[in-house]
């Protein structure tokens, strides 16, 4: 399941790197809801447009393709380093302490060999599409309007690679934590009290 998460910042160089990097994912995630914001308003366009006018706005479907992975892919990275992606935690969430980050460095270091295996697959799919010779550098193009599909290939090895090193960086959390038994860097799972005093504070922040 997904839970609201808790993540320990120190002056250590592992927090340092995680608090410069959380920069760039915050960017990304930026660009992913802007993206959403934009294909709104152009759908506001295309129907006005069709009902007023009987003209719709060209290659809206296009535009709609080429928005998908800024809108799929460009927040992942940073939703993993906040713990927000769904899981199913009923047999870990019994672990405590050192176990527990052992655990979760297997877990880390199995979808960090997975996504490495995807970035090599959608960079491969994105050359195939790519072409410095062809017509806007593109082997194909969208069905309506022509435009060339490999900008949005290219996005998801960019995105599948942010990811990596995210996970890179919380391997490397989970064993130091499974070593020193302090977690600095990493999703935690707060206790009762911890997820009352969170909300708590959230709600305080929005009064």
């Amino acid at each position: 399941m997904a839970n609201r998460s808790l993540i320990v910042s120190d002056d250590s160089t592992l927090s340092r790197l995680d608090r410069r990097f959380m920069k760039l994912e915050i960017a990304l995630s930026l660009v992913s809801g802007l993206a959403v914001f934009a294909l709104m308003l152009m759908a506001v366009i295309s129907v006005s447009g069709r009902n007023g006018f009987n003209q719709p706005l060209p290659g809206y479907v296009d535009w709609i393709e080429q928005a998908m992975p800024l809108i799929a892919f460009m927040g992942i990275s940073y939703v993993q380093r906040e713990g927000g992606h769904i899981r199913m935690d009923f047999l870990i969430g019994k672990l405590r302490g050192r176990a527990l980050y052992a655990v979760e460095a297997l877990f880390a270091l199995a979808l960090l060999a997975f996504m490495a295996f995807m970035v090599w697959g959608s960079w491969a799919h994105f050359l195939r599409s790519f072409d410095f010779a062809a017509p806007m550098w593109s082997r194909d193009s969208s069905m309506d309007i022509g435009l060339p599909i490999w900008p949005a290939k290219l996005l998801a090895p960019v995105a599948f690679g942010v990811l990596c090193i995210r996970l890179g960086l919380q391997l490397w959390g989970y064993l130091c934590a499974a070593v020193t038994g302090r977690a600095v860097a990493v999703p935690l799972v707060p206790d009762v009290a911890q997820q009352a005093a969170m909300e708590a504070g959230r709600l305080e922040g929005d009064g």
